[in-house]
């Protein structure tokens, strides 16, 4: 139980990662390798709002999830929108050259050191059945819930929501009726870019330590996660999620003459990526869907 409760903890942040890549490749069939530098590039905002301004950890959540949002509205307006009738490959190295400017970026100014996150909130340890948690995980898990919750409204039910969907479908035609395709693909961007932000955060507060490096290997394997559970498909990344931080944290909590298996915890994600693929290419949630030639 232990396990899965700190499984369940990791998984929901790598959710909150995963969710950016899905809804970007809904809407314009982009995977948007800087994503994972986006989550770094929150986790920085909150220290330097902790740290320096000394603001609430609540506040300096909300702060860094709007200045990701909007680091990621200017990423999809000069790299992306320029190239969006390019080929997929001109788009996908992009991506990767963004991603490798936000991190030389960072590096140059604050240093390639790891730095430590501040202890924004007073550890407390809970026991109960022979699990512990703590108060951070705890706040982890229900703010990285609550979010999710939220995401789900905002494109189930709000007129926003209904143009992302009507995009994701059909560009042209959404264009046709009415639908601002650019200011749509924008706000995908900014709402991706604010869950990967606070993840940032939440996690720089889990583990307290941050790195202009750390957004490599996870926003990797929250990318695994998304194609896991479905990519493109919203409660997919969020399940492909959960997944993929269980298993990471079974690998790393095997006993015995099996404990080896922590040292390879990420080639068992990937082995069991490409298992779930063979016998479901489309993902734990997705459809095979015909195309006509």
């Amino acid at each position: 139980m232990q396990i899965i409760v700190n499984g369940l903890i990791l998984g929901s942040v790598y959710a909150l990662i995963a969710l950016g890549y899905t809804m970007v490749y809904g809407i314009i069939k982009l995977i948007n390798f800087a994503h994972g530098d986006v989550y770094m590039m929150g986790a920085f905002m909150g220290y330097y709002l902790i740290n320096s301004l000394h603001l609430n950890f609540f506040i300096a959540l909300i702060l860094s999830m709007a200045g990701c949002a909007l680091l990621g509205m200017a990423i999809e307006f000069l790299a992306y929108r320029p190239l969006r009738k390019s080929t997929k490959v001109a788009a996908l190295i992009t991506a990767i050259g963004v991603s490798f400017l936000l991190e030389n970026v960072m590096i140059y100014f604050v240093g390639s050191a790891s730095r430590q996150f501040p202890s924004a909130i007073k550890v407390t340890k809970y026991g109960f059945a022979g699990i512990t948690i703590t108060n951070v995980q705890l706040m982890i898990l229900v703010t990285a819930v609550i979010l999710m919750v939220l995401l789900q409204l905002i494109v189930k039910k709000t007129k926003m929501g209904k143009a992302m969907r009507a995009v994701s479908v059909e560009a042209d035609a959404a264009r046709l009726m009415g639908i601002n395709v650019d200011r749509t693909i924008s706000f995908t961007f900014a709402l991706g870019s604010a869950l990967a932000g606070a993840a940032g955060v939440l996690i720089g507060l889990y583990y307290g330590s941050i790195d202009p490096l750390m957004g490599m290997a996870p926003g990797l394997k929250a990318f695994v996660a998304a194609v896991l559970g479905g990519i493109g498909i919203i409660p997919g990344a969020a399940l492909g999620g959960i997944v993929i931080g269980l298993l990471e944290t079974v690998a790393q909590s095997l006993p015995g003459k099996l404990s080896w298996v922590a040292g390879y915890k990420d080639a068992v994600v990937y082995a069991v990526l490409i298992i779930i693929l063979l016998i479901r290419p489309a993902g734990i949630l997705g459809k095979n869907v015909k195309e006509k030639v």
